[in-house]
């Protein structure tokens, strides 16, 4: 176990929590996702909590290439940046983590994007790397189809090189500000990339100097072969999901072997398991909460859900009957680690049964129980070494999150393994990650 706080992360999937049907919770948040209050009540309120950061997900398309999508689902959301920055300004020390992709942006401009958040926010900013796999995705930007699983990867591998070295473009110590000589910056440390790759051509530099934390923290979630390469090569912080204490530790030794091969260290790279965290008053709430849960699910997404995970059309068949023949894992262009985890139910179940279950918690570990119970869990994967904190994705917002700042973020304190007070510096170094060497030197 480290001797540092455990990492614990308020994550945003739906503002109204992690469930695609978490809007339908009698006290779920409605229009009010859309302005800025609603986000700046979670977020202060996960600060005064000592959380690490505030962790956005995001797409960039709505969900209606299934029949269900615009009725059920629609799935708008702000756009993380901005609203990062507008909480910027009204939080003083816990992260701001945004996901953006690089299948549909320009390496420099989400370097300027992501440097300048960090500037702002005086080192707490954190990038979400992903590649994006729905087709409404690569349909708003003149994509036909979802491009090649491996090509995708590539291109991220070529982007985030990219950026790093725009964020390395200025030396620290580039920007003078003699009024006396007139010197604004030394010219030898600002430096050109003239990158042309396979992808790319950028000439640089970054019109942003170097920032806080010379890189905005690197989080990385994709846990196929490549989305694993990708964490080993550039990521700060992986997040994944596991079940078991002993599969974290297997997971965790293939990451460091990973890490190994690109000469990186095991505590250059942060690995965070995303968690469903339900609190409950005693264990006889068990049955009522499963009932509600039950009650708010619409079958249509659900079977809809199973369709994009497969990238089959399943809205023909009988939703009591079998699966289809599945997808070869190899050269499929969708998320891989779902089609896996497809694979592992029982070749009897019905895709009704599949979709229920994978809407209730995919491959996300429900950690259901009192706040003492909870708080066991959460401790009991950290004190391993299994993983270095959580992602905790909060079923229904806000209430499940006050139940879980209220009670288990105590008992967490008093166990040890959780902070009572922010440590100083950047998220970076609240982390305890190295600061990057600029590459130019």
């Amino acid at each position: 176990m480290s001797n540092r706080s455990m990492i614990l992360n308020l994550f945003f999937f739906n503002p109204q929590g992690d469930y695609r049907f978490s809007w339908r919770h009698p006290q779920a948040p409605t229009t009010e996702v859309f302005r800025l209050p609603f986000f700046v009540k979670l977020v202060q309120q996960a600060e005064a909590s000592k959380f690490d950061a505030v962790f956005v997900a995001d797409h960039v398309g709505v969900w209606d290439s299934v029949p269900s999508g615009l009725k059920h689902y629609a799935n708008p959301r702000l756009e993380p940046i901005t609203l990062l920055s507008a909480l910027a300004a009204v939080t003083e020390s816990i992260g701001l983590m945004a996901t953006a992709s690089t299948s549909y942006n320009d390496p420099y401009n989400l370097a300027r994007y992501f440097a300048s958040l960090d500037h702002i926010s005086e080192g707490r900013v954190s990038w979400n790397i992903v590649t994006s796999w729905l087709e409404e995705e690569a349909a708003n930007f003149g994509v036909t189809g979802v491009p090649k699983h491996g090509n995708r990867y590539q291109r991220a591998h070529e982007f985030v090189g990219v950026v790093k070295r725009l964020w390395d473009s200025w030396e620290d110590d580039a920007l003078t500000f003699n009024k006396e000589s007139g010197d604004f910056a030394d010219p030898a440390k600002i430096h050109a990339l003239h990158h042309d790759g396979e992808y790319f051509k950028v000439r640089g530099p970054l019109n942003v100097p170097r920032t806080p934390q010379a890189y905005p923290i690197l989080a990385q979630a994709g846990s196929s072969d490549a989305g694993l390469d990708l964490a080993a090569a550039h990521a700060d912080v992986h997040f994944c999901f596991v079940n078991s204490v002993e599969e974290a530790l297997t997971y965790r030794a293939e990451l460091n072997r990973r890490l190994a091969l690109q000469d990186r260290q095991p505590n250059d790279l942060k690995v965070i398991a995303g968690v469903l965290p339900v609190v409950l008053g005693d264990e006889s709430e068990a049955e009522r909460r499963e009932q509600l849960v039950d009650s708010l699910i619409i079958d249509a997404i659900a079977i809809d859900l199973v369709s994009s995970y497969i990238r089959l059309d399943l809205s023909g068949l009988p939703p009591d009957g079998p699966l289809p023949p599945l997808p070869d894992e190899a050269e499929f262009d969708g998320i891989r680690t779902k089609l896996a985890l497809i694979k592992t139910y029982d070749a009897s179940i019905t895709i009704r049964e599949l979709g229920r279950a994978l809407i209730k918690s995919s491959s996300t570990s429900l950690v259901i129980g009192t706040a003492e119970q909870v708080a066991d869990r959460l401790a009991e994967y950290y004190e391993a070494g299994a993983v270095d904190g959580y992602n905790l994705m909060f079923p229904f917002l806000p209430t499940d999150f006050d139940s879980f700042a209220a009670s288990v973020v105590p008992l967490l304190q008093a166990r040890g393994v959780f902070r009572t007070e922010y440590e100083p510096g950047t998220l970076r170094d609240r982390l305890g990650l190295k600061r990057p060497r600029n590459s130019f030197r």
